[in-house]
């Protein structure tokens, strides 16, 4: 099959194989280039298939000889169909975490459910006997509740105002206004339920309970905050109604691991190019603009950086390197005050005319493509692929 990129609003809804393998050997490259990560060695990230999650397992892996556990929810290839990103990056980093001689197994499945955590536990039990760390990198846009098999959907909305704000048409590369009506309190709480911490709490409670924990036990959950650019939209909207939720639930499990010494943080992390994030309508042209003010000072980060360093300076290293707030940060680069001043003076004069000088799109588009395995170095997308690959030992739920 030959493979092409085929972009549908804020998706790709192909993947390249060979693309996406290429990918996640540069990021193992990348951290095999760093000083080893002096961290514990059994690792369970939930939602490891792109972005932050994959970074972190790749980080723990190959930075910290840890054997992973990692659960997904993603697709498989067919003769005439291309798997999900996700499913290509999970082959690759088990083929090159066997070339390396590290444990790695995956579970294919729904995070939320509660046959998932079991199988979770039951593997850890059986390999692992427990976990030292629990990552937490799952963004969903709908869930089944586990409990009463609901299906509960988010939104992406303002809360109590109406809301109009720049925004970049990705199609047709021009600068557009989005106008957005608040969220009701129905759907404010849906998207609490479906991208909150009831989930992390729920698999934290599960795996106590089974006695899966180890010993000074570390679980964190990563969120996103920003500036006041796309608080309109994120951090005061629904989706960050959502992220505070996390906030106040990981108060709770800190307490519930207490007797095993553990802690329990959030993470905040910079803006980068995800599925998700592309998905929020200010945040393209927010990107492109910081990407160009960040390249330009030479503080850009990409995922596997940031987790590099979320890992070796904040999450096991010496001290209590968190905010007042109690989270971890690694977002200080994007919000340097010269930084976002710079940024804010952009977004003041942005325009279709000024969109090539004062933002960089195409480092924006090419980031977005790499994450479907399209624009990376060294690929022939001329040559026919097979799209089935695969995982061999993956349990698929």
């Amino acid at each position: 099959m030959l493979v092409k990129p085929r972009v549908r609003g804020f998706m790709c809804v192909t993947s390249h194989p060979d693309g996406c393998c290429k990918h996640v050997e540069e990021q193992v490259n990348y951290i095999k280039s760093q000083p080893e990560i002096d961290m514990p060695r059994r690792v369970l990230v939930i939602g490891s298939s792109t972005g932050y999650g994959l970074a972190a397992r790749i980080s723990a892996a190959f930075g910290g000889k840890a054997s992973t556990l990692g659960v997904i929810f993603e697709k498989p290839g067919t003769s005439s169909k291309t798997a999900s990103a996700g499913w290509y990056n999970t082959a690759a980093f088990h083929d090159l975490a066997e070339k390396s001689d590290l444990y790695a197994k995956t579970i294919n499945g729904d995070a939320f459910s509660d046959e998932v955590k079991s199988k979770v536990i039951e593997i850890i039990k059986k390999d692992l006997k427990e976990i030292d760390l629990l990552i937490y990198s799952v963004a969903a846009p709908r869930k089944k509740d586990p409990e009463t098999g609901d299906i509960i959907t988010s939104v992406l909305k303002p809360i109590g105002k109406n809301i109009s704000m720049l925004g970049l048409n990705t199609d047709k590369e021009c600068i557009q206004r989005v106008e957005l009506e608040p969220a009701s309190k129905s759907e404010i709480d849906d998207t609490i339920k479906v991208m909150g911490g009831d989930d992390w709490s729920r698999w934290i409670q599960q795996l106590d309970k089974a006695g899966a924990l180890a010993n000074n036990f570390k679980t964190t959950a990563f969120t996103y905050i920003g500036d006041k650019i796309t608080w309109d939209l994120y951090w005061e909207g629904t989706i960050g109604a959502a992220k505070k939720d996390l906030d106040r639930k990981v108060k709770s499990i800190r307490q519930q691991i207490k007797n095993i010494n553990g802690d329990a943080r959030v993470s905040v992390l910079k803006a980068v190019v995800t599925q998700s994030s592309s998905a929020i309508p200010v945040m393209p042209l927010y990107l492109s603009i910081l990407f160009k003010e960040m390249k330009s000072r030479g503080t850009h980060e990409d995922c596997i950086q940031q987790l590099y360093r979320l890992l070796t300076t904040r999450l096991f290293s010496d001290g209590e390197n968190y905010d007042i707030e109690g989270r971890y940060r690694v977002d200080d680069y994007e919000l340097d005050r010269q930084v976002q001043k710079s940024v804010s003076d952009a977004w003041g004069n942005i325009s279709d005319e000024s969109l090539a000088l004062l933002a960089d799109f195409d480092e924006y588009k090419r980031s977005f493509l790499r994450l479907f395995g399209f624009e990376i170095a060294g690929i022939d997308y001329s040559r026919d692929v097979d799209p089935e690959k695969v995982i061999p030992g993956i349990i698929n739920l």
